[in-house]
């Protein structure tokens, strides 16, 4: 038996958008029913290189969704700079859960990007009004990318408002997407505004207030991923409907760790985790609600979803590269 070898190219080219969707909604009903197998992502920093590696392993045994695996990821700030390295980069080790055999070594750094945007068009099809046209990006690096192309397969997105303080950056995204949406550059208040709103900064002092937001928008925080990052005002989290992916995670790393370690947030602030949405335990969007959050710091079992659509896609497609990394 080979194991595939995946590269960036080829991760891309077998995750398609909505069948990651499905598998990871698929993911979050799972971990809500108990079927999961997922330990506390770990962190070992790395003072002396400003930066830390994270491991996510998980199991998910969900019937036909049963999966398991690996990612090794980094976030080293200086990378590009000092370099010539992005700042976060991943592997995925994809595994037979009954031989434990690895069925494929693959790019972690796409599959997060395809898995992240995924988990935000979860969130945004059971909170986003019906016919959300407007989608509002923070921060228009890599991850921006997946966000428009996950979000827009759940809502009939037509206008685009980026905002960041490079714009290279929104030259380059306004690039990919030109005839397809209608892309412009704007302030972070007017991105905002928008019927759906995507943050994707690692920024520490908040940048979204409640002002900024419209009635009805629904946010996607997705940038906070360690203690000490914020994107949104502690009023705009406490006064929405606030919908997280893990308690133990947000609380810890995710866009709520702050207002939660100081005091200003707790539990009753918090609607409810997306797998209680999802698997229809409690309610998304309903006819009373304003403004929708959701505090998304990325699950293993997300990961390990994903891998299968893409491991499943490029064996159909005889994609990728085999090797014999195990000899019996």
């Amino acid at each position: 038996m080979d194991t595939l070898l995946l590269n960036s190219d080829a991760v891309d080219a077998n995750a398609r958008m909505d069948a990651v969707i499905r598998s990871v909604e698929e993911a979050f009903k799972a971990y809500q029913r108990g079927d999961v197998r997922m330990p506390a992502k770990s962190y070992v920093e790395l003072a002396r290189y400003n930066g830390d590696f994270r491991s996510m392993p998980a199991y998910m045994d969900a019937g036909d969704w049963d999966a398991a695996g690996v990612k090794w990821v980094n976030v080293h700030p200086d990378n590009p700079e000092k370099h010539g390295l992005p700042t976060v980069m991943g592997t995925m080790v994809y595994s037979d859960p009954e031989t434990a055999y690895p069925l494929a070594v693959m790019d972690g750094t796409t599959l997060t990007m395809q898995r992240t945007g995924a988990a935000a068009a979860v969130a945004t099809d059971h909170f986003a009004v019906e016919d959300a046209t407007t989608l509002g990006i923070v921060g228009a690096g890599v991850q921006s990318h997946t966000q428009l192309e996950a979000i827009a397969e759940v809502r009939p997105i037509e206008e685009v408002v980026v905002a960041d303080k490079d714009p290279d950056r929104i030259d380059a995204f306004r690039a990919e997407f030109e005839g397809r949406f209608t892309v412009r550059e704007g302030s972070t208040a007017e991105a905002a505004s928008c019927d759906v709103l995507s943050t994707v900064t690692p920024v520490r002092d908040p940048i979204v207030s409640l002002d900024d937001l419209g009635e009805h928008t629904h946010v996607n925080a997705m940038g906070a991923d360690a203690e000490g990052k914020q994107e949104l005002e502690d009023d705009v989290v406490l006064s929405s409907k606030l919908v997280i992916d893990d308690h133990e995670q947000c609380t810890h790393s995710g866009e709520v760790n702050v207002p939660w370690g100081e005091g200003t947030l707790g539990d009753d602030d918090i609607y409810g985790e997306v797998g209680e949405i999802v698997t229809g335990e409690k309610d998304g969007r309903t006819a009373d609600d304003g403004v929708t959050v959701f505090d998304s710091t990325g699950l293993a079992i997300q990961d390990v979803a994903a891998a299968r659509v893409v491991f499943d896609e490029a064996k159909e497609a005889e994609s990728g590269h085999s090797f014999d990394i195990v000899q019996a």
